[in-house]
């Protein structure tokens, strides 16, 4: 057992700021000043809201506008090669039959091609057509000769005809050529070159691009139109969904059904409808509160007039004076049913979980105890307070436990006779995880019929002098029940007394383990 508290410990508390002493009182107008700039920067800061609507269509028409120029771009490349590939076989063809007319006469290259076949090369109604015939010497055989000379290096390529881009008279051409390797030339071939400007090629082009591009004028406001359709018609449950929840009733707090609404708002609906749940359960707890004040308020407060009516009409001093008293002892107990009553609402409203961190069970009972020693003594009350002697951890809510604890040493100080023991225990048991409070008063005890009614709010077991508002040891319950914890009411087996039975609190609360730290 650990050692008894015998003496109230005093605590030092920091002096409040004056204000007086900091200096001047801000003038009106730097007030009003200062009470405007956080608005002000809450609207600058204040996000703009935007369109579910005008979000997804950005997200679908954007890409479809960026990629159709591109499509335009590939369309020109790819209508431009398919343009160029039969003009090009033509011009290979025209290439080979040339080389194929080549002859050699005294050892020199000559050019074998009826007039009436230059005419038909020459032949094109659209297009202007070149051609160039030159020795292994380089010299110049037949043709014309302003076209222009291939690379060097390509006269490697032994026999094959060649294509590329050029230009003569300032005017683009395309050229297929072949350097033509002759019986007893060495290593010098002879060259033929067969050209045209590309103006057919781009008319090809030009009429394939129209094929395609045109009809995409028309798809693509059709894809808009189709678009902005679809998603208005996909977007109408959210909208139905919208108005049923205008057209509710204020009060109306019924869960919405889930299976109305698509399947990608299922998750929305659930968590709206989670959120209505905890709304109506506050709103009932708030109006059973305004239930309860108005029901436990009205005899109180009925009493008081009557007693402030009789000190009215007292004469004597001394009846005045004791009809004062009766007012002030009335006070004090309104004020403690207010004060017990606003700390129910607020264990109620008050979620244990959104603050839950690891505390010393040990640490925060001493604090509690040592705070009730004057009020101990005043009764001439042993006060005791146990522990094992190492930190006992808990997870869990410090405020509301604080108050679970004083609710039941109030209890326990308040139904223990004068020169009573009151003591708290703080204890474990091993290889369990679960830390034991147990509160013990040498009180008169309550019978195990009324054990379980006591907790109700309200409750007082019939024939008790004690003041009290039946409230303690609800708020005790609901604080136990928000941790996950169990509260018993067991006999005090530490009573001594034949007289009077005492009666045993026995908080069971989870032990803190690790694995329950954030991030673990």
């Amino acid at each position: 057992m650990g050692d008894r508290l015998a003496w109230p410990w005093r605590r030092s508390r920091a002096p409040r700021p004056d204000p007086d002493r900091t200096g001047a009182a801000p003038r009106a107008d730097d007030q009003d000043l200062a009470d405007t700039l956080p608005h002000l920067e809450d609207d600058a800061t204040r996000p703009v809201a935007r369109s579910l609507f005008g979000e997804i269509l950005d997200w679908m028409l954007a890409p479809l506008l960026l990629l159709w120029p591109m499509s335009i771009a590939v369309t020109y490349l790819v209508a431009k090669s398919i343009a160029n590939a039969p003009y090009d076989r033509a011009l290979e063809s025209s290439a080979i039959v040339l080389s194929q007319q080549l002859r050699e006469v005294n050892g020199r290259v000559t050019l074998q091609l009826p007039i009436s076949a230059r005419e038909i090369l020459r032949a094109d109604e659209t297009d202007n057509i070149y051609y160039q015939v030159l020795g292994t010497n380089g010299e110049f055989v037949s043709g014309d000769r302003e076209l222009p000379l291939p690379p060097e290096e390509d006269a490697n390529a032994g026999g094959l005809v060649q294509l590329r881009d050029d230009h003569i008279h300032g005017a683009e051409i395309r050229v297929a050529y072949t350097f033509v390797q002759r019986p007893g030339s060495g290593d010098k071939p002879a060259l033929v070159q067969v050209a045209e400007t590309l103006d057919k090629r781009a008319q090809l082009a030009n009429e394939i691009i129209k094929g395609v591009i045109l009809p995409q004028f028309v798809i693509l406001p059709l894809a808009v139109i189709l678009v902005w359709f679809g998603l208005t018609r996909g977007l109408a449950p959210l909208n139905a969904i919208q108005e049923r929840i205008r057209a509710r009733n204020p009060g109306d707090t019924s869960p919405i059904d889930e299976g109305a609404a698509p399947q990608e708002l299922t998750p929305l609906v659930a968590s709206f409808n989670d959120l209505l749940g905890r709304l109506e359960q506050s709103v009932h707890t708030q109006k059973r509160f305004i239930a309860d004040a108005a029901h436990q308020m009205k005899t109180p407060l009925a009493g008081l007039r009557m007693q402030a009516e009789l000190a009215q009409r007292e004469q004597s001093p001394d009846e005045l004076r004791r009809t004062l008293a009766h007012i002030a002892d009335s006070s004090d107990r309104t004020a403690h049913l207010v004060k017990q009553l606003l700390s129910l609402a607020r264990m109620e409203n008050m979620g244990a979980t959104d603050s839950m961190v690891p505390l010393d069970m040990c640490t925060l009972s001493r604090q509690v105890v040592a705070d009730w020693l004057p009020k101990a003594w005043a009764k001439q009350i042993d006060l005791g307070f146990e522990e094992p002697g190492a930190p006992v951890m808990t997870s869990g809510n410090a405020t509301m436990l604080a108050e679970m604890l004083n609710n039941l040493l109030d209890n326990a100080i308040r139904y223990t006779p004068d020169g009573g023991h009151v003591t708290v225990r703080v204890t474990t048991a091993p290889f369990e995880p679960f830390l034991f409070i147990d509160v013990d008063d040498t009180g008169p005890g309550i019978p195990v019929a009324e054990r379980e009614r006591v907790m109700q709010r309200f409750y007082r077991i019939l024939g008790t002098q004690v003041e009290g508002s039946g409230l303690g040891l609800a708020i005790v319950r609901e604080i136990v029940q928000q941790h996950g914890g169990d509260i018993e009411v067991l006999d005090n087996v530490y009573q001594a007394s034949p007289r009077l039975a005492g009666v045993r609190f026995r908080i069971t609360l989870h032990r803190y383990s690790p694995s329950e730290a954030p991030g673990a």
